[in-house]
């Protein structure tokens, strides 16, 4: 089947656990469309372009994975795409209720696009950009955590 999905995110910064979903999305999908949200909201540490940049990077190795940023609704973001899933990782009980409701809302808004959730391999079940932001502020080893790239531009930030 010729299926592309859609990966949406802030990716602040990008973490091995999204890279362990792109890889095994890569594999499930024709292509997987990696889009990268503006989200002035969460008031992101790294720009748009920085995120891009970076997910790029992290990404290059993968032919069938492309990198975009967007301001938009998911679901146009998607249909200008011509994605037919939307991908979300759950990585605990706790991300479920707030994935499901997203989930019904894009359907109402977009009833063709489906959306699937994949979970993450067990060692980055406990992975967030948010925590890895704090340990990296507070001078801890995130060397585990992220591509070496990103921590040392973490480290960059935070001096």
């Amino acid at each position: 089947m010729n299926i592309k999905a859609i990966y949406p995110g802030t990716f602040d910064p990008i973490t091995d656990g999204h890279l362990d979903l792109i890889l095994r999305a890569s594999k499930l999908f024709s292509e997987v469309v990696v889009a990268i949200a503006m989200n002035q909201g969460k008031a992101p540490l790294f720009s748009l372009e920085e995120r891009v940049e970076m997910t790029e990077q992290a990404t290059a190795h993968l032919a069938n994975v492309k990198i975009i940023g967007f301001s938009n609704l998911l679901v146009d973001c998607a249909k200008e795409n011509n994605a037919g899933v939307i991908l979300r990782g759950l990585r605990a009980v706790s991300d479920f209720e707030y994935e499901f409701q997203l989930a019904g809302m894009n359907r109402r808004l977009s009833p063709e696009l489906e959306t699937m959730f994949l979970t993450p391999a067990e060692q980055y079940e406990f992975i967030s950009s948010s925590m890895i932001r704090e340990i990296a502020k507070l001078k801890g080893d995130i060397s585990s955590f992220v591509p070496k790239f990103v921590e040392e531009r973490l480290r960059r930030k935070f001096k």
